[in-house]
């Protein structure tokens, strides 16, 4: 008989029984060190494909690979014991059809040992997200402005404006949660439409830019850190300037190692002390 080991991490289900009950609370992350300040704090870490921007400095959120993705979850999950950790499929990994996303979902679920994937696109994209609930792999919907749309959407914009696109961001959100997705995460949209289909919907609603009426929230670290290096998004707020910290250590160290202040012989091997 198999024994199996306790965990402490946070379930899919658990974050589906908060709906309407207790905030979720996400942020994005990319590596251990970022993973391990998180732990313990947040509800849920997104290995969201925001890290083609973020980490690998790319233009936009379309290059970043299937390998890529696998391997800085692995290091989130490695390090964050406790938060549920999904991760994105990226862009050109699951639209041809459902059996590539089942195949991509698989291998990064098994590389990384992450709890889901998050998938972007509206309603005929809920095929993709029934075959991959029916064969074990939660997945998490993102509806409203998509990042590996921005060519067809015409750049970074506000979602749900007009009363047609409203509806059609509703009917995607309802078509995602009746083919099976644990939770929605509404980004870039009017605000009474991210109040409106949370309301609505039966599942959770995570938004980036959405409603405070949301389920739950998420942002990209990098912004409320003040580490992004360009134009925080409107939706965004710093909440810590780690910018200044470190860049004012780095002075520090580059200052010490200019007046021979740094290293001294306690930071050296083979000297006794005294």
């Amino acid at each position: 008989m198999s024994v199996h080991s306790q965990t402490r991490r946070t379930s899919v289900p658990q974050l589906m029984a908060r709906k309407g009950q207790e905030k979720i609370v996400a942020l994005t992350a990319y590596s251990a060190p970022i993973a391990r300040l998180m732990d313990g704090v947040v509800d849920m870490i997104l290995v969201g494909d925001s890290t083609a921007m973020v980490a690998y400095n790319m233009r936009d959120t379309l290059s970043i690979t299937v390998e890529q993705m696998a391997a800085h979850a692995a290091a989130v999950v490695r390090t964050a014991q406790q938060p549920c950790v999904m991760v994105d499929m990226p862009f050109g990994s699951y639209q041809e059809s459902p059996q590539q996303a089942f195949k991509n979902a698989a291998h990064m679920l098994a590389v990384s040992g992450a709890d889901g994937v998050k998938l972007e696109g509206g309603e005929p994209l809920a095929a993709t997200t029934q075959f991959l609930v029916e064969r074990g792999i939660p997945v998490l919907a993102h509806v409203g402005l998509m990042p590996q749309y921005v060519n067809t959407m015409g750049g970074f914009r506000a979602q749900g404006m007009s009363d047609e696109s409203a509806q059609r961001i509703m009917q995607d959100a309802a078509a995602h949660q009746q083919a099976g997705a644990w939770g929605v995460v509404i980004e870039g949209v009017a605000e009474s439409l991210g109040r409106q289909i949370t309301q609505q919907l039966d599942i959770p609603t995570i938004g980036i830019g959405a409603s405070p009426a949301c389920d739950g929230q998420i942002l990209v670290t990098e912004d409320i850190l003040n580490l992004s290096g360009g134009r925080i998004p409107r939706f965004a707020h710093t909440f810590a300037d780690a910018a200044s910290v470190i860049t004012q250590g780095i002075q520090a160290y580059a200052d010490q190692v200019r007046s021979g202040d740094f290293p001294t012989k306690d930071n050296c091997f083979g000297v006794k002390k005294g």
